[in-house]
């Protein structure tokens, strides 16, 4: 695989872009703002001179990740230029930064006609382009690109029954994928004790959709990348209850991440095994 010079598609502009300039035409820009991907930073520049609280990340031109919540995200033809598997890393970590009722805006383009690696034209070094279509609500779209709004889903309103379709503790928030989104469990086995949960309500984790199963598997890693930082665990137990007779007690697939520390019980051997009672010791 071709190195992905992905930062050599930023622009220079001496103005500010054509999706942000749309978004603050539209009253859709507010409080807080964050320009996730933002190149040599033009948009926070205009939007600062405009009395904005804007602040740019951009892991090559302004490096230093943000340790806050913010109200507005602009996310402006990033995932057009990774590679497909980052896709799903990258709206976790927008999700993660949204403030409680907060918007990201994903603008991706609609005018690429070849898909793949290539050389720049102005630098001569290989970066890669392809066409994104995301699951989220689409707000405006033209030849040239497209504008997503992505709203956290334990904000969105819902007169669902289901727990899992209409959470009601949102400080349980951490993030969320295309199809699915992780809380804190509210009744923890151990400290970090996570939930993945899939958006759309299903009972049963062997009627979901494949794209949806192999989902659950790169945000279980991702989930267990975050938890290794935060809480620095010795192990994890990692399961999910299918049917009554195993346990399950709410009927929305959700996936238990279950961090696990020396010391936590006499003896973990068997681990999994122990949910049958006596029968976990071999």
């Amino acid at each position: 695989m071709a190195i992905n010079h992905f930062h050599l598609t930023a622009k220079e502009r001496d103005k500010m872009s054509f999706p942000t300039n749309w978004l603050l035409r539209n009253h859709l820009i507010k409080g807080k703002v964050l320009d996730f991907g933002s190149g040599h930073g033009t948009d926070v520049k205009e939007l600062k001179k405009r009395k904005f609280n804007a602040l740019e990340y951009d892991p090559y031109y302004h490096p230093q990740f943000p340790d806050e919540k913010f109200d507005t995200i602009l996310c402006h033809y990033v995932i057009n230029v990774l590679e497909k598997e980052h896709e799903l890393r990258i709206i976790m970590r927008i999700s993660k930064l949204l403030a409680e009722n907060g918007v990201a805006y994903i603008c991706v383009r609609r005018d690429l006609v070849r898909e793949g690696y290539r050389t720049h034209k102005v630098h001569k070094k290989t970066t890669y382009q392809r066409n994104v279509n995301l699951p989220f609500k689409s707000i405006y779209k033209n030849d040239f690109c497209e504008i997503y709004s992505l709203q956290r889903f334990v904000d969105r309103e819902s007169d669902a029954s289901c727990i899992f379709c209409k959470p009601t503790n949102k400080s349980n928030y951490i993030a969320e994928s295309p199809n699915l989104y992780c809380i804190y469990d509210a009744y923890p086995v151990s400290k970090g004790h996570v939930l993945i949960i899939p958006k759309k309500h299903q009972s049963d984790y062997f009627k979901l959709e494949l794209n949806v199963q192999k989902e659950i598997c790169e945000v279980t890693n991702l989930i267990k990348k975050y938890l290794d930082k935060k809480f620095h665990p010795d192990g994890y137990n990692v399961g999910v209850n299918i049917g009554e007779v195993a346990g399950q007690s709410i009927f929305h697939v959700h996936v238990h991440v279950i961090p696990r520390y020396k010391g936590d019980t006499p003896n973990p051997k068997g681990g999994v095994r122990h949910v049958i009672p006596d029968k976990g010791s071999y």
